[in-house]
C-alpha cells in the first residue's frame, strides 16, 4: 500500500484594498466593524490649529482624525482561500501626499461617501480613475439623511460607465462585507486598463452641489 500524499492548504491569496474618501466619511468605523483582527487606527484629536486647514462643515461634532492609516484584515475561505487587507487613507486634503504610498499594489478600492457632504468624494474618485484602479462606491447611509438612489449618486459623481454604487452601513459588518465582495468581484471582471501616470502634485478637487452632477 502506497502512503497517502497530504498536500498543504493553498496559501490563500493576498488582496490589498483601500478604502478612501472625504474627512468623516465612516472609513475608521468601516474597517473596524469588518476586521477580525484588532484594527490599526492613527485616530488623533482635532485641535484649534487645524481650524483654519480642515474643512469640518458638516461634521461640526467630529473629534478625532486619522491622520495617517488605518488598517485592517478579513479572510475568506469560501470559494477560495482569500485574505484582504485594508487600508484606510486620511481624509484631509493635507495629507493627501500619504496616498500614493498607501494605493501601490492595490487591487481596487472603496470610496465611501456621505450624501450631506457629497462633493468631499469627488478628489477619491478623480484619484482612482486617474490610476486605473478599480473602484466602487459606498454610500453611508447616516441616520436622518435622504435615500438617494444608486443612480442619482452615480450621476452626482460623474462616475464612468460600470463603477458599481452601493449603499451601506459602515457600522454593520454584514453590510460592509457586501460592499468589499462587489469590489472583489469589480476588479476580477474589469478589463484591464492602462494606469494614467501619477500627477506631479496631489489631485484637489473644488466642491460643487451634489445635485448638479459637475465634477472638477
Amino acid at each position: 500500500m502506497q502512503p497517502c500524499e497530504v498536500r498543504p492548504a493553498p496559501a490563500p491569496a493576498r488582496l490589498k484594498i483601500i478604502v478612501a474618501g472625504g474627512l468623516g466619511a465612516g472609513k475608521t468605523t468601516l474597517i473596524g466593524a469588518v476586521s477580525e483582527i484588532a484594527p490599526l487606527a492613527t485616530e488623533e484629536h482635532l485641535t484649534a490649529a487645524g481650524g483654519g486647514v480642515d474643512c469640518l462643515s458638516g461634521v461640526a461634532g467630529k473629534t478625532t482624525t486619522t491622520v495617517s492609516l488605518d488598517f485592517g484584515r478579513r479572510s475568506f475561505t469560501d470559494p477560495a482561500p482569500m485574505a484582504l487587507f485594508l487600508f484606510g487613507t486620511p481624509g484631509q486634503d493635507r495629507f493627501r501626499f500619504v496616498w500614493d504610498e498607501l494605493a501601490f499594489g492595490a487591487v481596487g478600492a472603496v470610496v465611501l461617501v456621505d450624501t450631506r457632504r457629497l462633493p468631499a468624494g469627488f478628489a477619491a474618485v478623480d484619484y482612482f480613475e486617474g490610476r486605473g484602479v478599480p473602484f466602487v462606491v459606498a454610500v453611508n447611509r447616516f441616520p436622518g439623511t435622504h435615500p438617494y438612489t444608486p443612480a442619482e449618486v452615480g450621476q452626482a459623481l460623474q462616475l464612468g460607465a460600470g463603477v458599481p454604487v452601493v449603499g451601506c452601513d459602515a457600522r454593520d459588518p454584514g453590510s460592509v462585507l457586501t460592499v468589499l465582495i462587489t469590489l472583489v468581484e469589480h476588479a476580477l471582471t474589469r478589463p484591464h486598463a492602462t494606469p494614467a501616470p501619477a500627477p506631479a502634485s496631489p489631485v484637489h478637487a473644488a466642491p460643487s452641489p451634489p445635485d448638479t452632477g459637475a465634477r472638477p
